[in-house]
């Protein structure tokens, strides 16, 4: 009998599973051929180190001898994470949530030896009846039994499932791309929005940051008219900015929050939500010009490069954890009343209680001494600010001292680049050099360690495989011309055209819409490729992927890339409205192809000078559907072009800013 095969796997998520008595096999053929040749069905997990709910299954079922005697003695256990397959983690997903109308993490699929699904959930207690759900001893003996007696009727449920699965793979959905496609959208998005608190639903609150910068362009565009679009973008960038699931002290977001209110957050730190959620608030802050958005970009930046970034050998870090062991529910995060005053005066601990909520009754469920900080009201006076900023840097550094959750340091090249394109718009918009230095050297590193002309982008710097997936390349891509409009240097808009073109080879087949892998395995579902449209939680890759051509074509004005762009659009169109929030990046680029676009070039020397300040000045202003051309020549000069309206050239900061303005 085969013993646990994870503790040379790279995934910490593996990693963390190999001292566990189950027989774990990583995912590959060797496992599904073991599965056929010894006639038994396969437990599948697919989890993150990230997540709260995989862990406590893990302490209490995988480490537990009963339950792991019975694992392997009838099953053959296939354990993924979910970061580094996310093509294995789309497919299962879709065949459980066809079972049991859920899916999420860690995700449990039982699948017959030709890698099927018969039957899946998500969490299973130990115990039957807790939390409503059968427990997983019960589970396992009721599935084994069926395997053995019930071939039939597994069969024809994995077949049903299965075809149901290749059948939703394929999202494009033909349509015509018109403004009421955006118009019809962003009023679908309204009904949505949550008028109390912000956001989008109700309990549990995720961001939605690609429907907000969505949103904030159809405001710009009415010059103020809807204000129910600005209502929109500012209660829920305000809600989330106040709420629990900031860290206040620390800069950054975590995952969702569990209630509407935004106050009691899942700890995970999330690198692309982050990301994205950056780029939100940056974009919101130039249009707006909100001082709490602005301090709230700056404290997602602070913590990224505090607790994230790895400047020796340059990458960003994929996640920090919730938790510190199984059983623990956020407490590295959170504070008792008493865990919090010691550390201040008595006048701090005063301010702070009242602005934090800090009581000795808290809102965790696990430890009802446990407060999440989170801003209920402001100091009472201007007095008390300065004495609230000392209450928070001395809970930082007590916070600082307790032992940390683990930072998964593998870099995977679709969230590296997403975090290089938000830093290189943190770089202009908060003046921060640094950001834009440290992004530029990890695109310059997704450049060399990871892209090879023949087979695209791999997934993880440093690591060759796995490889082919759509959204390394097309992430990498758009941080490539956010490198060229930041920098003005032409091998980025050069090497975003050579990913762009070999996309438009390995993951295409003649018909419009780009798959999610470039090539088949002949595993289960991998078999099939998708071409996904939705944001399942990041950005959709055939979203981004219409984002990347329309900036192409509007930075090199050749007609190629635009027809590229309306075959794409046109490809999801048909269910980009019924999508409306969970298809907010195809949105975006929607606009981009039904509405004037903002092209601002500067000409001019390098250096100090005229023509520098107009470039930064370009960056640092909103305007939806820009991009930012920079050119040298002897002379300072910048023009704006609306559509096919363009303006006198002008050579200084004042005039074009004035420009910008009008």
């Amino acid at each position: 009998m085969p013993s646990n095969q994870l503790a040379s796997e790279p995934s910490a998520y593996l990693k963390s599973a190999a001292h566990q008595p189950v027989h774990w096999s990583p995912w590959g053929d060797a496992a599904f051929a073991r599965a056929r040749q010894e006639k038994k069905p396969i437990l599948l997990d697919i989890g993150a180190v990230w997540c709260h709910w995989c862990h406590v299954m893990d302490g209490e079922s995988y480490e537990d001898p009963a339950v792991a005697e019975l694992l392997n003695r009838d099953f053959v256990c296939i354990k993924v994470d979910r970061d580094e397959r996310p093509d294995v983690d789309a497919r299962y997903q879709r065949a459980v949530q066809a079972l049991s109308g859920q899916g999420g993490w860690p995700l449990t699929a039982f699948l017959t030896p030709e890698g099927e699904v018969f039957f899946g959930g998500t969490y299973f207690p130990p115990d039957n009846n807790a939390y409503g759900r059968p427990g997983f001893h019960r589970v396992l003996m009721e599935i084994a039994r069926a395997f053995r007696e019930e071939q039939e009727r597994v069969t024809t449920n994995a077949r049903a499932i299965r075809d149901h699965v290749v059948q939703t793979l394929d999202e494009a959905k033909p349509g015509a791309v018109t403004p009421d496609l955006v118009s019809g959208a962003a009023d679908q998005m309204a009904k949505l929005f949550d008028v109390r608190y912000g956001g989008f639903g109700s309990a549990p609150k995720f961001p939605h940051p690609a429907a907000i910068e969505f949103l904030l362009a159809r405001w710009h565009d009415s010059r103020g008219g809807l204000a129910w679009q600005r209502e929109i973008v500012e209660k829920t960038l305000t809600g989330m900015a106040r709420g629990g699931i900031r860290d206040h002290l620390g800069g950054g977001f975590h995952r969702y929050s569990v209630d509407e209110r935004w106050i009691v957050p899942h700890f995970e730190k999330m690198s692309y939500d982050n990301s994205e959620l950056l780029r939100a608030y940056l974009s919101a802050n130039q249009a707006l010009g909100t001082p709490l958005f602005k301090e709230v970009a700056t404290g997602i930046v602070d913590w990224v490069l505090d607790v994230m970034a790895d400047k020796d050998n340059p990458a960003f870090a994929t996640s920090q954890d919730a938790d510190l062991t199984f059983g623990d529910d956020g407490d590295y995060w959170t504070w008792t009343l008493e865990e919090a005053t010691t550390q201040l005066t008595v006048p701090e601990g005063a301010v702070a209680a009242r602005v934090f909520d800090i009581q000795e009754t808290g809102e965790m469920h696990h430890n009802s001494k446990k407060n999440v900080l989170w801003w209920k009201q402001d100091p009472a006076s201007d007095d008390e600010w300065p004495v609230l900023r000392t209450a928070m840097k001395k809970l930082k550094d007590a916070r600082d001292r307790r032992k940390a959750p683990f930072v998964d340091r593998a870099a995977y090249v679709n969230w590296n680049a997403m975090m290089a394109g938000a830093f290189l718009q943190a770089g202009a918009v908060l003046d921060r050099p640094e950001c834009n230095a440290l992004a530029l050297k990890v695109l310059e590193r997704i450049w060399s360690e990871a892209w090879d002309a023949e087979r695209g982008m791999s997934h993880v710097l440093g690591r060759s495989e796995p490889r082919g997936m759509l959204d390394d390349n097309v992430q990498s891509a758009a941080a490539f011309l956010d490198a060229f409009e930041a920098t003005g240097e032409s091998t980025w808009l050069e090497r975003a055209t050579l990913v762009m073109t070999y996309c438009g080879t390995a993951h295409t087949d003649g018909t419009a819409g780009y798959f999610d892998i470039a090539g088949t395995s002949g595993t289960a579902y991998l078999a099939t490729r998708a071409k996904p449209v939705q944001d399942a939680p990041t950005p959709s890759p055939n979203g981004v992927a219409a984002l990347v051509l329309a900036h192409l074509w509007v930075l090199t004005d050749k007609s190629d890339w635009r027809e590229r762009l309306d075959l794409q659009l046109g490809a999801f169109a048909g269910s980009a409205r019924e999508l409306s929030l969970h298809g907010s990046t195809l949105l975006r680029a929607v606009d981009w192809a039904v509405h004037p676009v903002t092209r601002i070039e500067v000409a001019g020397p390098r250096g100090d000078g005229p023509a520098c300040a107009m470039h930064l000045l370009a960056l640092q202003t909103y305007r939806p559907r820009k991009v930012v051309v920079r050119k040298i020549a002897e002379r300072p000069a910048a023009t704006v072009c609306i559509g096919t309206s363009c303006s006198m050239p002008v050579s200084t900061p004042e005039q074009l800013a004035g420009l910008l303005e009008a």
